[in-house]
């Protein structure tokens, strides 16, 4: 049977790639745009007043969808780990992609008053709640696929799609903002990225229900063919686990939407640069980012998992606090070179978290257990990023605040992925006792 699982050919490997990447790049695709538009949003959305106020209802709004992710996740993870991978990943891109698509058909505050926070609030929220279940999907999709000792690059086309679909965003904003008015672009300008959503969610279903389920998810259901609680199977036999995971994906949450969501914002507040200038400097950044995501997971399946958190944390640590000072400095280059700084750490780290979320649990509770670690993480640390930003600078008068707050979580992230033993190589598809043991040692170490 392990001959059989691990032979999945390099035609089928590309698809499965492609199939994972689409529906990955959809769901950031609208949370980037609502980032890289936020100054814009909080003027159609909300009441016309002291700008800052606006701006943090926009970015609470940004955090409360983040609240119905562990839902999502702990919906469609036990779904995934009853039903397969396949089904739910085919549900949460249509979800995503439909509720995107309302955002931009949205009448504004001066149409129709306060039902437009309120609708905008409930739409976000559907995001949120699909978005719970497709990261860990697509993560548990293709690892299943994956070669053992290759699965960290195989992995990092994931965050591949997830930058790739920031720095979209980010070129779609900076044409726009380059080539409308001001009036025209808060007229119906702001709307097109949202409804670019509609044919890309048709596409990526398409190429969803094409695909087969995952090897190791066919295996395990054949081998256990009753019926079982993924949940209650995760909390019982994975807790510890996933809390040291979740702090180390607490680090993950925080530098990547600092990185993508937040310094575009900050570039304009703390850096003095334009709108459009703040988006050519992520745009920049976030190809860079895309680029040395495989290499960031040949790396990862070289030295392993436990070395690359190491190396993660410590370079977070010690580049955020000159990555913010260079942003924060006006200069166009400088803030380009800080972003990158703090783009090599993100891109460590998201690409460790995708090995990682997959190889801690086993197959049976997979879906359930990857979903509910990394949601949490993302609730907490990763959709108040930017709120929090915005207060501790507001709290302190230091814009230098929030890489204070980077570098404390830096630090309880290695303290909780440091205390997880090596996965790196281990098999994920439990078609025999040692492999059950590999993975259920996870959860009494």
């Amino acid at each position: 049977m392990t001959a059989a699982i691990s032979g999945v050919d390099a035609a089928t490997l590309r698809k499965v790639i492609a199939a994972a990447a689409i529906g990955n790049f959809v769901e950031w695709f609208d949370f980037a745009v609502y980032g890289f538009l936020a100054t814009t949003i909080a003027q159609q959305f909300f009441s016309a007043g002291d700008p800052s106020v606006a701006l943090l209802k926009t970015f609470a709004v940004f955090a409360v969808a983040f609240a119905f992710r562990p839902l999502g996740g702990v919906v469609f993870g036990m779904l995934g780990d009853r039903l397969g991978r396949k089904r739910i990943l085919a549900l949460t891109i249509l979800m995503m992609a439909g509720a995107t698509t309302l955002i931009g058909i949205l009448p504004p505050y001066g149409a129709i008053g306060l039902w437009a926070p309120v609708l905008l609030t409930l739409i976000r929220c559907v995001q949120g709640f699909s978005a719970g279940g497709e990261y860990a999907g697509a993560c548990a999709y293709l690892m299943e696929h994956a070669p053992r000792h290759k699965r960290a690059w195989y992995g990092s086309f994931v965050p591949v799609s997830t930058f790739s679909a920031f720095a979209a965003a980010a070129v779609l904003a900076y044409a726009l903002e380059t080539s409308l008015s001001s009036a025209d672009m808060a007229s119906w300008g702001w709307r097109v990225p949202f409804l670019i959503a509609a044919p890309l969610g048709i596409i990526g279903l398409y190429m969803r229900r094409r695909l087969d389920e995952t090897p190791a998810f066919q295996a395990v259901t054949q081998e256990h063919a009753e019926s079982h609680s993924p949940l209650k199977e995760t909390l019982r036999n994975h807790g510890r686990a996933i809390v040291c995971l979740g702090a180390f994906v607490s680090l993950t949450a925080l530098s990547f939407y600092t990185f993508t969501t937040y310094f575009a914002t900050y570039l304009q507040v703390a850096g003095g640069l334009s709108r459009a200038g703040a988006l050519l400097v992520s745009v920049i950044a976030l190809v860079f980012a895309a680029l040395i995501c495989p290499l960031a997971g040949a790396f990862s399946d070289r030295v392993g998992r436990r070395m690359t958190m190491l190396c993660t944390g410590l370079l977070l640590i010690v580049a955020v606090y000159p990555a913010f000072l260079m942003a924060r400095s006006g200069s166009f280059a400088a803030a380009i070179g800080g972003v990158m700084l703090l783009a090599i750490g993100a891109v460590l780290s998201g690409v460790v978290t995708a090995a990682l979320l997959s190889e801690t649990f086993p197959t049976r509770t997979r879906y359930t257990a990857s979903a509910i670690t990394y949601n949490l993480a993302y609730t907490i640390f990763g959709g108040t990023a930017p709120l929090m930003a915005t207060w501790l600078i507001g709290l302190t008068g230091s814009t230098l605040a929030p890489a204070f707050y980077l570098i404390v979580i830096a630090v309880m992230a290695l303290v909780g992925g440091l205390s997880l033993p090596e996965t790196a190589g281990i098999s994920l598809h439990g078609e025999n006792d040692s492999a059950e043991a590999d993975i259920s040692r996870l959860a009494r170490a």
